[in-house]
């Protein structure tokens, strides 16, 4: 007969004790163009990069089953995130440097002197004043943590990464 081992049971003594899921799969990217605007009225030219997103969530103790969250579904909630930016020029709607107008099928972005015609099917218009990599981190926390309320999670966190080396994570409770 085989020897079994003996597992211990895992006990949760430190009441600040957290388990931190990470959630960085290869698929989780969008291409998409953006400028960035400056507090001196300048900004780049436009320009593209490969955004990765990687994200963490975080609860005290898992399930009966050892699960934290079904990972399953909030891998599907990022993909339809970064499937919805995928090949966009991304042009914040808020902002108070540019203007806007749409006409026949197209979106004129007006910056100063100046002016980028587009296909409004090929712009993404996002709720944000500026397009960094803070903003965006932040735009996917705040359409990502409704999905995930109620569950085990107490905390997200959304890092973007527009390049090797320089990325920014927005960490937040869920309330």
């Amino acid at each position: 007969m085989p020897a079994r081992a003996t597992l211990l049971p895992v006990t949760q003594t430190d009441p600040a004790a957290r388990y931190a899921l990470l959630l960085a799969k290869e698929d989780f990217k969008f291409a998409a163009a953006h400028f960035t605007l400056f507090p001196d009225g300048t900004g780049e030219l436009l320009h593209g990069h490969n955004f990765r997103v990687r994200v963490t969530i975080s609860g005290a103790e898992p399930d009966d089953m050892g699960l934290l969250a079904d990972v399953a579904v909030v891998k599907e909630h990022i993909r339809t995130l970064c499937d919805r930016l995928d090949e966009h020029t991304l042009i914040p709607e808020q902002s108070a440097l540019l203007e806007l107008r749409e006409h026949d099928g197209n979106l004129e972005i007006v910056f100063g002197e100046r002016s980028y015609r587009l296909p409004a099917d090929d712009v993404t218009l996002l709720p944000i004043r500026n397009v960094t990599i803070e903003t965006l981190a932040k735009l996917v926390w705040d359409e990502l943590a409704p999905t995930l309320r109620g569950a085990r999670i107490d905390q997200l966190s959304v890092e973007v990464e527009e390049t090797a080396g320089q990325s920014c994570t927005f960490i937040a409770p869920l309330g």
